[in-house]
């Protein structure tokens, strides 16, 4: 069996320390684009258009200790991946982390011909020239919810859209903030988990059902010598004052100082990962991201002051850095 620690152990080696261990720092030859050049960002991320004053979020750069973190090459990036696929699956998150990339390409190569499409649900950015497709799967919860009689019922255990996941050579997975909705918000009705029907569980054992169910897919379906999988992790949410004295995102320009603290989704995640037959390469944000308190849109995105955001990103920002860890953890 592999295990988490071995898979990804044996690639930090390769680096030479932990990657994911360090600081931010100032860097003012960042950020790696202007938003302002790729035309087609999503508005509810383009803070800058969308009115933000300040500027040194974007010039963050992540500093490993002992080693350094490779910068985004996109020429080289493309030549890594040349005839192959990649793709994004999960929520707005993974929305946010599939636009970074492709921004961070387009503008890397400004010249290059680009074609872009979106079809039930699946968005594809092909380079045809280096026979490239970079794609997002939206699935906010990696299991299947399903119209029934009885109404929408969410499954922890059937995972259908599967078969959309396959051939593709590489899978970055994500889910966790939908897990938290209720109310109107609440995509269902009912959760069926084996013979069990019930209105509503614990979210955090439902999450961790629905990524046993996710684990067990993966392990039966992914050939490790064609397909190389990474979990985007955990993105922290600064919406409920997780910053210092309890502030939100709002406001907030600098850094928090300091290690993040274990988040239960990401402990609930490594756990699952450590049991997995098959290697998945954990890129390994969250606690990281938890000190960018400054990054996330908040009255600078799509809902402005009626509707602040403290869980997305901004861009250019924060997911540039997550991309530069996919970059340097490529085969």
């Amino acid at each position: 069996m592999f295990s988490l620690s071995t898979t990804i152990d044996a690639k930090l080696a390769q680096m030479g320390c932990d990657i994911f261990q360090g600081n931010w720092v100032l860097d003012r030859s960042y950020p790696l684009y202007d938003s302002g050049q790729c035309p087609f960002i999503e508005s509810q991320f383009d803070c800058q258009k969308n009115g933000r004053p300040d500027k040194e979020y974007m010039k963050y750069k992540w500093q490993p200790t002992g080693c350094t973190l490779s910068r985004f090459n996109g020429v080289d990036f493309l030549r890594k991946l040349k005839g192959k696929k990649l793709m994004f699956v999960g929520d707005s998150l993974s929305l946010n982390q599939w636009q970074s990339l492709t921004c961070m390409l387009h503008v890397a190569l400004p010249y290059a011909k680009y074609t872009s499409r979106t079809i039930k649900g699946l968005s594809t950015f092909t380079f045809p020239d280096y026979d490239v497709s970079l794609m997002f799967c939206r699935n906010a919860f990696l299991v299947d919810i399903v119209n029934e009689p009885r109404g929408s019922v969410l499954r922890l255990d059937s995972i259908g859209n599967g078969k959309i996941w396959r051939g593709t050579d590489v899978l970055i997975f994500d889910t966790w903030h939908w897990w938290l909705h209720t109310g109107r918000k609440q995509p269902w009705d009912w959760i069926v988990d084996g013979k069990s029907i019930v209105k509503d569980m614990n979210r955090l054992v439902a999450y961790e059902k629905a990524l046993n169910t996710w684990a067990k897919w993966v392990d039966s379906n992914v050939d490790p010598t064609k397909t190389q999988v990474f979990f985007q992790g955990v993105s922290p949410d600064h919406a409920s004052g997780q910053g210092s004295s309890g502030t939100t995102c709002a406001g907030q320009t600098r850094p928090l100082k300091g290690p993040g603290s274990p988040h239960p989704a990401e402990v609930v995640l490594e756990k699952i990962l450590r049991e997995m037959g098959k290697p998945v390469f954990l890129l390994n944000t969250t606690r990281l991201s938890q000190l960018r308190i400054d990054g996330h849109p908040s009255v600078y995105g799509h809902g402005g002051h009626r509707d602040m955001d403290c869980s997305h990103w901004c861009l250019s920002g924060v997911p540039d850095i997550w991309n530069e860890f996919l970059y340097a953890m490529l085969k």
